[in-house]
């Protein structure tokens, strides 16, 4: 059982609410006044379903209450001052039902109201005509029985998804049902095949209900034109029995002309037509077939129908039998005067005609009779009948040929006597003959030879010309005839009558002849290449008829054309421009002498020497046309007199050649060498170069770059690279060439470092740099008594760590190389505290004194154990000098104070630099 709705906790809530305010006092509740409540006051409930309706009241202590209604009740609740009870199977369109208390002997009311809906749930839709006329209306009806309430309801008739009718229903009474939609509308072209439809909405959402919808079953809508007008028939008046005969039926303006059916009959036969649509237009075509047992006059019908509706037309057609007359020959192949009869027939009622002659009366034949010859072979005979049917004259005929057999007959217009035909295109031979039976054709040389293929198709040739036999025969006879055959071609030159190349001796006769072949024979003519003029005759032959020249041949077939070269030859003959009498050979050039002698056919030429160192040797030649195979090129040729000899078939000839040699410049490392040396100083010169050739070249030598200037002496700037050109009338040539310049060495800077004060036991660097070249070796004088010196790789640099006392004193720097020697000197001054304690009395004095003589001694004797060494180039002789001994540099010089220069000059140091190093200790 289904629990208590809504409205029933509502009217419990406000009862124990008032049972709460009636205990807390009662004499106040007896004073307000009393009231009846009913929930829910109003409702709307689907038919056929169930309410909770809840019956309360304020009345402390009620007597009695109660619910009144008529409906079906299936349950009740109660309480002191509430009541609660469900109806169920609610149909009644509209019922109110009451609530009511007894309290404080008066009675206490509410009146509720219970409405009921139904849901669309049957819509349905009057089924539409089968077929409904194009332009008529036609109704729609739509039917929802029984939803409701009706002033909630709207009902729309749609075509497809489209609205045509809508309808709301508001305002109608609270307990109307059902609802009825009609529309008439009018039928069109496109309705065919259109859904029509119907929905019923039932908008319950202003109750807070939601809205109910349903849709009829669709109904399909067929329309339909059919014009009131008829089909055209087309058909024959007249059909002959066992033919056909076209039959045609034709509408237009149908829609759906696809459904429109058919309907073709000749009397009781029905016929099968194609029907054929073009739009709105139908075409049915059928054919028609008469049989004997329709003879007369019979009815075609032609039946369209579409849409339940039928267009009818009727024509009449008459069926008639009319045979095909009979033409016949007594003897179709008569021989040669034999009589023939011809007889011509046909039905019973048609009248027949032979060759224009009607016979007596209709169905009556027609004959006639004739003595057969020659020209009545294949006579044609005309059989004509005619037969009147419904007002209209039929007519027929028959043909037929008469052959007359006869022997054969050989006429110049079918085989000429003579036949001339070109050569090459293909032709068909024919030889005829006239006879019956056809006469077979053999043509053939009288001899047994060539035999003509007649009537094929072939190529003309010229083997084919001559005299022919023909035989004509038949079972009749036979026929004999000589015919000649000419086979015409167009001129040819060969090379038998005509050569290609033809040679003539100067100073002899001649004359240039072509012979060509040709049918009808050709005439010729030659005319040389640029002239107009026809040679003819005899001719002197002099070198310039030598050319080309053109020959024609012509006749009716065509012309043949050819080119003649005609050749003059002669002896040989010498010309001082293409063989010159003094020729100079230069080596080198890859030149050969050239000798070019006039002659036909070409000479072959000798040059011999003759006397002097020539004698015998043979000059080579350059050939007259350079090839692959042109003669050695010689590195030397002997000078002198040669003897050139042409000689050809037709002579020879001799001429002396005179040959003189020279050759270009030419330098190599033995006349110009590609690196030379100066001496700074040294008296200014020009470079050593000079070249071989003859005539002798003439040598010139300039500076890259920027040119030397004019000097007296030689200078470090007039190093460089030159170039040496040498140059004669045959060529020139070029050389590079390095020239450096040496000078002897100068000490440029003797510095110490560090230049200010320094502890006992600092550390100090004298460094020496020289400019000499080639380059100087540097080397170095200590004070005596100097250890712990070292010096750098190249000796440039010479450095102390831990400085003494015993470092004081002066230093010398030489540099010397192959030119000279040059020294600079400094002096380093040990200032400070004594680092030594002074030893009293003579025996201290001596010790000390003996200590400075082993000190001095081994400063000198471990100074090359140091590494102090004067380190030479890799060209000097790899000897190491000690620094410090004397006579120990590479120039032999002593340890003064000036420098010694080697090459007998000096150079003295300015002043001797020199510098002073305080040691200061701590």
């Amino acid at each position: 059982m289904p629990g208590p709705s809504p409205g029933l906790h509502r009217a419990l809530l406000g009862l124990w609410a008032a049972l709460g305010l009636g205990l807390f006092d009662l004499s106040v509740v007896a004073q307000e006044p009393f009231w009846a409540d009913l929930q829910p006051r109003v409702a709307l409930v689907e038919r056929g379903g169930s309410l909770w309706l809840n019956c309360s009241t304020n009345c402390p202590r009620p007597e009695r209450g109660g619910l009144e209604t008529s409906l079906r009740r299936n349950g009740t609740q109660r309480g002191l001052r509430w009541l609660a009870r469900q109806l169920v199977d609610i149909r009644e369109p509209e019922t109110q039902p009451v609530c009511f208390f007894r309290c404080a002997r008066r009675t206490l009311q509410a009146r509720g109201l219970i409405r009921t809906f139904q849901r669309p749930d049957r819509v349905e839709l009057v089924p539409l005509p089968a077929w409904q006329p194009v332009g008529e209306n036609f109704t729609l009806s739509c039917r929802v029985p029984g939803a409701g309430p009706r002033g909630s309801l709207t009902l729309t008739l749609l075509r497809g998804a489209q609205e045509l009718i809508r309808r709301g229903f508001s305002g109608e009474p609270p307990r109307a049902r059902g609802a009825v939609l009609t529309a008439t509308v009018l039928a069109r072209r496109e309705d065919h095949g259109a859904n029509f439809s119907c929905r019923a909405e039932l908008d319950l959402r202003p109750h807070g209900l939601g809205l109910f919808e349903n849709s009829s079953a669709p109904r399909e809508l067929r329309t339909f034109a059919l014009p009131p007008e008829p089909p055209r028939l087309a058909a024959p008046r007249l059909l002959e029995v066992g033919s056909e005969g076209p039959v045609s039926c034709a509408m237009d303006g149908l829609f759906p002309a696809s459904e429109a059916e058919v309907y073709l009959a000749l009397g009781d036969q029905r016929l099968s037509p194609d029907v054929t649509l073009e739009g709105d237009a139908l075409m049915a075509t059928a054919s028609a077939t008469a049989s004997a047992e329709q003879e007369g006059a019979r009815q075609l019908v032609c039946n369209v129908t579409l849409g339940g509706e039928s267009r009818e037309t009727q024509e009449n057609v008459t069926v008639y039998s009319f045979p095909e007359p009979l033409l016949t020959l007594s003897e179709p192949n008569a021989p040669e005067g034999k009589m023939v009869t011809v007889t011509c027939a046909a039905g019973a009622r048609a009248l027949v005609t032979l060759d224009g002659i009607p016979a007596a009366v209709p169905g009556q034949p027609a004959q006639l009779q004739l003595n057969a010859t020659e020209n009545d072979d294949r006579r044609g005979f005309f059989c004509d009948a005619t037969l009147e049917v419904d007002g209209e004259t039929l007519s027929k005929n028959e043909s037929a040929e008469l052959r007359v057999l006869y022997a054969p007959r050989l006429d110049d217009s079918d085989c000429p006597r003579s036949w001339t035909w070109p050569e090459g295109p293909e032709q068909t031979l024919r030889c005829e003959a006239r006879g019956n039976p056809e006469p077979s054709v053999h043509c053939a040389r009288p001899d047994g030879g060539a035999v003509l293929a007649l009537g094929l198709l072939g190529p003309v040739t010229r083997a084919l010309a001559g005299t022919y036999r023909c035989t004509a025969t038949n079972v009749q006879g036979q026929a004999v005839k000589d015919v000649t055959l000419t086979v015409e071609y167009a001129p040819a030159l060969d090379s038998v009558g005509c050569p290609e190349r033809i040679t003539w001796l100067e100073g002899t006769e001649a004359s240039l002849s072509c012979v060509a072949h040709g049918v009808p024979p050709p005439n010729v003519n030659c005319v040389r290449s640029g002239e107009a003029r026809v040679v003819e005759g005899l001719l002197r032959v002099v070198r310039e008829h030598a050319g080309t020249y053109r020959c024609e041949a012509t006749n009716a077939r065509g012309s043949a054309a050819k080119n003649v070269a005609v050749t003059v030859e002669y002896g040989p003959s010498f010309e001082e421009v293409s063989c010159p009498s003094h020729w100079t050979w230069v080596e080198g050039s890859g030149r050969l002498f050239s000798c070019e002698v006039d002659g036909k056919p070409e000479p072959s030429v000798e040059c011999v020497g003759s006397g002097g160192t020539s004698e015998g040797v043979l000059l080579p030649l350059a050939p007259p046309d350079p090839g692959p195979r042109a003669p050695q090129i010689p590195r030397e040729l002997a000078p002198g007199t040669y003897i050139c000899n042409a000689t050809n078939q037709h002579g020879s000839m001799v001429k002396t050649v005179t040959v003189s040699a020279e050759s270009p410049p030419q330098m190599d490392e033995s006349t110009c060498p590609s690196h030379q040396t100066w001496l700074e100083g040294a008296e200014a010169a020009a470079l050593a170069c000079s070249a071989r050739g003859r005539p002798s070249p003439q040598v010139r030598c300039s500076r890259e770059g920027a040119p030397r200037p004019q000097r007296l002496r030689v200078s470090r700037q007039d190093a460089g690279i030159y170039r040496c050109l040498a140059a004669n009338a045959h060529g020139t040539d070029a050389r590079i060439v390095t020239v450096g310049v040496e000078y002897r060495p100068v000490v440029a800077e003797l510095a110490a470092s560090p230049p200010g004060g320094v502890r006992p036991g600092g550390n100090f660097t004298l460094t020496c740099r020289a400019e000499a070249w080639p380059p100087a070796q540097i080397s170095w004088r200590a004070p005596p008594g100097a250890l712990n010196i070292g010096l750098s790789s190249n000796n440039s640099t010479l450095s102390v760590a831990g400085a003494m006392g015993s470092h004081g004193g002066e230093y010398e720097c030489a540099a010397t190389n192959a030119h000279g020697r040059h020294s600079r000197r400094i002096t380093v001054r040990v200032a400070g505290p004594w680092l030594w304690v002074a030893v009293s009395g003579a025996a201290g004095g001596a010790a000390l004194l003996a200590a400075g003589a082993g000190l001095a001694f081994y400063v000198q004797s471990t100074a090359c154990k140091k590494g102090e060494y004067n380190v030479q180039e890799a060209e000097s002789s790899g000897e190491a000098v000690c620094l410090n001994g004397a006579g120990a540099g590479a120039g032999g010089g002593g340890g003064a104070e000036g420098s010694t220069e080697a090459a007998g000059t000096t150079e003295a140091p300015a002043g001797g630099e020199v510098f002073a190093i305080q040691l200061t200790s701590a």
